[in-house]
């Protein structure tokens, strides 16, 4: 079997949201934050990349520790958690990374020779008499740093926070109202003049915005000498973008980017998502003329263990792009093969029988008894857990989109706990079953279940029902 990759395109132990893809020196780094597994916030963990060759996207090679926790003076204890990053080359050659730590309303600023670090401190991003920008009264909170290198050299920073209601953690006498850009000096650290707010908050926003404003996770981008300027919206679960003439605007709606539910895609409601939603944050890039747009996606029935997909996104000639698709082929550049075993979780449809939910901050441990979600034998850490879906029962629907079942007779699942009933197979959400399959399992150790099929499509949906009674674990299936 040729390589292949498939959504999370990371090992399934890595858990790494926030995802800034850029090309450096023929290669695409992802910089994201970096979650622990079982945590009981965002982003414990020291910030690490991957990378891969421009000409195959199936090999990604982990970089190792970018960055550690500590090495910003602020936070030499480590007790403060590193926040979404974003990297650019600057005009120096030299590669700088830009970071928020917990909710201290600053940005920090490291810098490398090369593109996988490791970074070191330089300073924080500031005023022109060296004070810290985020450490006046009426300074804006800074968060969510993006930045851009241009091609005439200069440099842009945009940063903001948008919540519609009270958020305790933000110091008072700070403002949270939108996403501000500034200019950066030569240092790559102290800015040329006031910032500029860009996008505006719910509730301020220009009609064109009305239900997708400004919450976070600004990421920038030139296009064919346009500014895109991504954000997640005060929806939380999907990627906007807005294009601007200028780096500092004005910006208009473009569009929704991708929904880690899928919402909004041929008209698809929340109450209809296809997989559990939680906040999103991600980045496009173009790679040998095709646009991909990196997200995260939620496990562990929590908003706090966040992992990285990517879907390919079309541009228009316009210069529209259209909403792009939860897949689990994700960046393998056409369908999976229709043989061999996957692991259950790459699923981009994960629908109890009464529909998702927004995944809790803090986790709901009662609810997390009852719920199917997807988690892991153990903690994030070597020997390498086994992911799997857990609490599958009566009205699931767990989907994965695409395989070429071209020349596929049948499909076993691996499955433990216990249940009775029925398991049928489909190739369309929403379709009935055209292949059902009776089980009787009685013991909390694996079971194979094989269920023959025939289905001739090289491109095609594979759609796996439940109606049991009883609870399931779900670990992987094979196609032959």
């Amino acid at each position: 079997m040729k390589r292949q990759v498939y959504n999370p395109y990371l090992p399934l132990y890595e858990y790494i949201p926030d995802g800034e893809p850029h090309v450096f020196d023929s290669r695409v780094y992802v910089y994201g934050s970096h979650d622990q597994f079982g945590a009981f916030s965002f982003c414990h963990k020291d910030y690490v990349a991957y990378s891969a060759p421009l000409d195959d996207l199936t090999d990604w090679k982990y970089e190792g520790v970018i960055m550690k926790k500590n090495e910003d003076p602020d936070n030499r204890n480590g007790k403060k958690d590193l926040f979404a990053p974003d990297v650019t080359c600057g005009p120096d050659k030299k590669y700088y990374i830009y970071y928020a730590y917990n909710f201290t309303g600053r940005i920090g600023v490291a810098s490398s020779i090369s593109p996988s670090g490791p970074f070191r401190f330089i300073g924080h991003v500031q005023y022109k008499d060296g004070t810290a920008l985020g450490s006046k009264m009426k300074d804006i909170f800074q968060f969510d740093p993006a930045v851009l290198t241009d091609e005439d050299g200069k440099v842009y920073l945009y940063s903001g926070f948008g919540p519609d209601h009270f958020f305790p953690q933000i110091r008072p006498g700070l403002k949270a109202d939108g996403c501000y850009c500034m200019e950066l000096d030569k240092d790559m650290l102290t800015i040329k003049a006031e910032p500029k707010k860009v996008l505006e908050k719910k509730g301020k926003a220009d009609d064109e915005f009305r239900g997708h404003e400004f919450f976070e996770a600004s990421s920038i981008r030139k296009i064919n000498r346009l500014y895109y300027l991504a954000y997640s919206s005060i929806e939380g679960h999907e990627l906007c973008y807005s294009v601007g003439k200028t780096p500092f605007g004005p910006f208009k709606y473009g569009g929704i980017l991708i929904s880690n539910g899928d919402v909004g895609l041929n008209g698809r409601t929340e109450k209809e998502a296809c997989y559990p939603l939680g906040n999103n944050h991600g980045g496009l890039v173009n790679i040998k003329g095709r646009w991909y747009i990196f997200y995260h996606r939620h496990t562990n029935f929590t908003n706090t263990d966040r992992q990285g997909a990517a879907e390919e996104i079309s541009l228009d000639s316009d210069g529209r792009f259209h909403q792009a698709e939860m897949t689990s082929c994700g960046l393998n550049g056409g369908p999976l093969i229709g043989k061999g075993t996957y692991p259950a979780s790459i699923c981009c449809c994960l629908k109890p029988k009464e529909g998702n939910i927004f995944y809790p901050f803090f986790k709901n441990f009662i609810q997390k008894h009852q719920k199917m979600y997807i988690t892991q034998t153990g903690p994030d850490n070597y020997p390498v857990p086994t992911q799997y879906i857990r609490n599958v029962s009566s009205g699931s629907l767990i989907g994965y989109k695409y395989f070429d079942l071209s020349g596929t007779s049948s499909i076993a699942l691996s499955l433990s706990g216990r249940a009775q009933g029925t398991i049928g197979i489909s190739f369309n959400e929403g379709d009935k079953p055209e292949y059902i399959k009776s089980i009787d399992i009685s013991s909390k150790s694996k079971a194979d279940i094989k269920i023959p099929f025939k289905h001739q499509a090289v491109r095609s949906g594979l759609y796996i029902s439940f109606s049991i009674k009883g609870k399931l674990n779900f670990f992987s299936f094979s196609l032959d």
